[in-house]
């Protein structure tokens, strides 16, 4: 079975991502994929534990969120998901990292996310992930 890691934020751009990996050819057999979301950990300096803790519960609902609106297009389009990955951590170096825990063959993603503007060309964790990533990375407009 062929494995795709695909990187989502809740972008257009990774929202494009999921439509391409839906059309790519089967030649490889079965296809599945493993969606993951990445967020920057937060930095909220000196306040109180129990609002770093609200703080810290919004984060991970809201990666629940986009990841369980990820699945459903995924699974829209056709894809078997086969599991869905929350991280905290450099974006890039967290993609690149649940490659082996998942399996994945290839990631896919968008060009452009939802974070803090990139390089001119091509977003700044697309290129971390094309510098680091030991397998194919498809890069979705």
């Amino acid at each position: 079975m062929f494995k795709i890691l695909i990187a989502v934020d809740g972008s257009e751009h990774a929202n494009n991502a999921i439509e391409a990996v839906s059309r790519m050819p089967r030649e490889h057999g079965s296809l599945s994929v493993a969606l993951v979301n990445v967020s920057n950990p937060v930095y909220c300096g000196e306040l109180p534990p129990s609002v770093l803790e609200e703080v810290e519960t919004a984060r991970r609902a809201l990666q629940e969120r986009l990841l369980e609106d990820a699945a459903q297009l995924a699974r829209a389009r056709g894809l078997t998901v086969s599991g869905t990955h929350a991280a905290s951590g450099p974006v890039a170096m967290e993609i690149v990292g649940l490659l082996r825990e998942t399996g994945a063959d290839q990631i896919a993603m968008g060009t452009r996310g939802m974070g803090a503007v990139g390089s001119l060309f091509l977003g700044s964790v697309a290129l971390g992930v094309v510098h680091r990533s030991p397998v194919p990375v498809l890069l979705v407009k």
